[in-house]
């Protein structure tokens, strides 16, 4: 009875082996197809992010100029030296550290919650959601200028409503203060850019199983300990690129500072002091320099990023 059976063996294993290699020769040709099809987003990455980025690094170590006529010469360090030892350069990395830990913090905390109500259920959510994003959607350039309107102590409404409630007695010049200018465009960009930040985090908070929250109920757990132990760790990888997207924009703002300050020395940023130094200056040589340095910068914050909020992919 069991002849039989052993004399099928070596046929059974050569099927198998023949769809394994067919498995194996799929893979390769669905492999294969996959990078066919990514190549032109690689050739369009390559030339509109590589090329430029090796460009810039290679004129960071010339004292190449902006329409100067002159072919640029090759002065190695030089442009690092001397950024290193710039107080204007260090002022601005100052000024955008400021604005970037203020804004990031609680465009975060404020975005959560935001997040976590509108996750609940309750009427005319569809509604509120829309209406969150109005800040989000106006052009930064618009939102800046309305609020410096707003700010003026002659005309702001900011001023007035303070004063009719007695809370001040005196206008206030807020962005015309230094002890103040620097609070006062943080809650111009946290108006505009928490609601991102929320629908963000609204997208992770939406990808968690509730199957995992009725669990943690039947075991006991209340609101606080599903947050904590439920919440929190699931929604780590939105966190992750949530943290990421607003940090760099922070650290490269340009348009609102601008728009606001101008080129104002105690109120550059990074980008502000590098336009300067490129536009104004036709400095390209050195303006290079300091895109690469911004650049680094940013490249240590993500990171940091990466390195501490771990995600394990599934």
């Amino acid at each position: 009875m069991s002849q039989p059976i052993v004399e099928t063996q070596p046929a059974a294993a050569l099927k198998m082996g023949g769809q394994g290699r067919q498995a194996a020769t799929q893979r390769q040709q669905q492999t294969r197809l996959a990078w066919l099809l990514l190549l032109p987003t690689l050739v369009v990455v390559g030339l509109v992010a590589l090329y430029p980025l090796a460009q810039t690094i290679y004129q960071s170590f010339t004292d190449a100029r902006l329409a100067s006529g002159v072919a640029p010469k090759f002065v190695g360090l030089q442009n690092y030296r001397d950024l290193a030892t710039d107080p204007i350069f260090r002022q601005s990395i100052l000024v955008t550290l400021q604005f970037t830990l203020l804004t990031v913090v609680f465009e975060f905390f404020f975005g959560l919650g935001i997040a976590l109500v509108i996750n609940s259920q309750f009427k005319a959510r569809g509604v509120v959601r829309a209406a969150m994003l109005v800040p989000w959607a106006i052009p930064t350039v618009v939102s800046a200028q309305m609020w410096k309107w707003m700010y003026s102590d002659q005309y702001g409404v900011i001023n007035d409503f303070l004063l009719r409630l007695g809370i001040i007695k005196n206008p206030i010049a807020f962005i015309a203060q230094s002890n103040t200018s620097l609070a006062a465009i943080a809650a111009v960009d946290i108006w505009k850019t928490t609601p991102f930040v929320a629908l963000l985090l609204l997208a992770g908070l939406q990808v968690i199983p509730g199957d995992v929250y009725e669990a943690a109920r039947i075991d006991g757990a209340n609101a606080f300990q599903q947050f904590l132990r439920i919440t929190m760790p699931l929604l780590r990888p939105a966190i992750l690129v949530t943290l990421i997207f607003r940090t760099l924009d922070s650290l490269r703002v340009f348009d609102v500072f601008y728009v606001m300050f101008g080129a104002r020395q105690d109120t550059q940023t990074m980008a502000i002091y590098n336009q300067q130094n490129l536009v104004s200056f036709s400095d390209l040589g050195y303006g290079s320099a300091i895109s690469v340095a911004i650049f680094a910068i940013i490249g240590i914050f993500v990171v940091a990023y990466v390195t501490f909020l771990k995600v394990e992919e599934a």
